[in-house]
């Protein structure tokens, strides 16, 4: 299926699950998706089953959304607590759509946990409440940390729960690649995906068989275990000479949500650097030149403003100032917490890997313990000259046996989808979209006032807040946009200057291609 069907059958209000194999563009998707809702004056709820991967996405964990923490399970006692709390309560009620990404990651009972707290607070004759509920992720990739007693009774995946099956989630199955561009790497990264891995693709990895000592410095490594990449960083950090500074991260916001983005956050707490560390971007800013796993290395700090100066791979030269991670609800930020965008890149883990794209990575994977591990690492990098290998073993080459028969399940689901798509009209297709934004309280178009049956007062005093809202935006406010964006102000402060939502301010800098949603 491709990005484009996909679209357009999240914008039917369906519940979907989207997968495909590492670099088909899901992000992307879910990106263009977020943006043509808040488009229409919709706040989808952005989770993600692990903080890393809800960083990536400016959401929260989906534990964090819900209300659930770390509870494995819930008793009557619990859904009526968590049901009765007003954030939460008030959350859920005002969402339509919750997006759930990284959803290899989420045990099924976690899953159930969920669509329980949902139900009960907003709906409960219907499955997650009536929200659309949107799954993302390949089970091929890193799945949940479960005890051995939970995944035998309840099984390990989400989709092995009656969460799942209720929401009765359509597959759209993403089969274009983009990410890759190397035809033989395509192979060998197939081959382990179907369980067909030989002889012809184990000649490619034998390939990229190197010492340690013959792989530039400047090549982050990536292990199984933190000790190993936290060892590695130090003593490479140790050996430069120089002072080194250090650069603390400020947070604001309630606690709970704070920490929550600090253990999201590929940027420590504590930030060292000296002259000459390697180092790794932690957030994108296409504008500057640079995306989160983009390498490069200190070349000075400036005398004024005390930033580092990082030279990265293709020559560029890049001041790298604080910017922000932030946590939203309903347009609103809700925590948030400041840092450089840098952490030190001769060695990160596996698991914070997932993700990423990279020009080149080394790995020692002769550790790998876990099915799928092996594929995510090697997966991130885009081609097999950019990969480095001092080590393997068999486990690297192999994915959960479970996945292999459920994946044929999930691509005879996506054709049927895609079939039932191309039966329908456009203008069938259509006027289910445009009730299901109706449904979800959104507006249609820049006249939706009258569509969408808002009356006079009420948008009066839309307008009294907002004071652009329902008018297009203009050159002169677009060029007022690009300048004031370059300052790096935030979308909240970009919404106050120009009366309108942080949510309309984010889809206009997509739009410009200001930033990647």
């Amino acid at each position: 299926m491709t990005q484009t069907q996909a679209l357009e059958i999240l914008k039917t209000g369906a519940n979907v699950f989207l997968t495909g194999e590492p670099g088909a563009g899901k992000t992307y998707l879910i990106n263009q998706y977020i943006a043509y809702l808040r488009s229409h004056g919709i706040e989808p709820a952005i989770t993600a089953s692990t903080g890393i991967a809800a960083t990536h996405i400016g959401g929260m964990t989906i534990h964090s959304w819900s209300g659930i923490g770390i509870k494995e399970r819930l008793d009557k006692y619990d859904l009526d607590r968590i049901s009765s709390t007003e954030r939460i309560v008030r959350r859920i009620e005002r969402t339509s759509v919750l997006l759930i990404d990284e959803i290899s990651m989420l045990a099924g009972s976690t899953l159930s946990m969920v669509e329980a707290v949902c139900r009960e607070v907003k709906d409960k004759s219907r499955p997650f409440g009536g929200l659309q509920v949107i799954l993302v992720g390949d089970f091929f990739q890193l799945p949940p940390i479960v005890v051995k007693s939970q995944e035998q009774s309840l099984g390990l995946f989400a989709y092995n729960s009656v969460a799942w099956e209720s929401s009765k989630a359509v597959v759209c199955y993403l089969t274009e690649q983009y990410r890759q561009d190397d035809a033989d790497f395509l192979k060998v990264l197939s081959a382990i995906r179907s369980n067909s891995f030989g002889e012809e693709h184990f000649v490619h990895i034998k390939n990229r068989k190197t010492n340690r000592a013959d792989v530039d410095d400047s090549i982050p490594r990536f292990f199984t275990h933190n000790a190993e990449v936290d060892r590695v960083n130090d003593q490479m950090l140790a050996r430069l000479s120089g002072q080194s500074k250090d650069y603390q991260m400020s947070t604001r916001g309630r606690k709970a949500l704070v920490e929550a983005l600090k253990k999201g956050c590929l940027s420590p707490e504590k930030l060292l650097l000296k002259v000459g560390a390697v180092v790794m971007f932690t957030k994108n800013n296409p504008k500057e030149g640079f995306v989160n796993g983009t390498l490069g290395i200190v070349e000075k700090f400036n005398n004024d403003s005390g930033y580092p100066v990082v030279k990265i791979r293709n020559g560029r030269r890049v001041e790298v100032g604080p910017m922000e991670w932030t946590t939203e609800e309903g347009g609103s930020v809700r925590a948030r917490i400041t840092q450089l965008p840098l952490r030190l890149a001769w060695a990160i883990t596996v698991h914070k890997s997932q993700g990423m794209s990279m020009d080149a990575a080394a790995m020692d994977l002769s550790d790998v313990f876990e099915f799928g591990q092996g594929y995510v690492a090697l997966s991130r990098v885009r081609r097999l000259t950019g990969l480095h290998l001092f080590g393997w073993n068999a486990r690297t080459f192999q994915v959960h046996p479970e996945i292999l028969q459920q994946d044929q399940i999930f691509r005879e689901n996506s054709s049927f989808t895609e079939a039932a798509l191309i039966k329908l009209s456009n203008e069938e297709c259509q006027k289910i979209q445009k009730n299901f934004i109706l449904s979800c309280g959104g507006k249609l178009n820049v006249q939706g006032v009258v569509e969408n049956k808002i009356d006079k007062k009420t948008f009066e005093k839309i307008r009294e807040i907002h004071p652009n809202a329902y008018r297009p935006w203009d050159q002169d406010q677009d060029k007022k946009l690009r300048e004031l964006f370059s300052q790096n102000l935030s979308t909240t402060h970009l919404a106050d200057i120009f009366g309108r939502k942080p949510g309309a301010i984010r889809s206009r800098l997509v739009k410009l291609g200001l930033i990647k949603m």
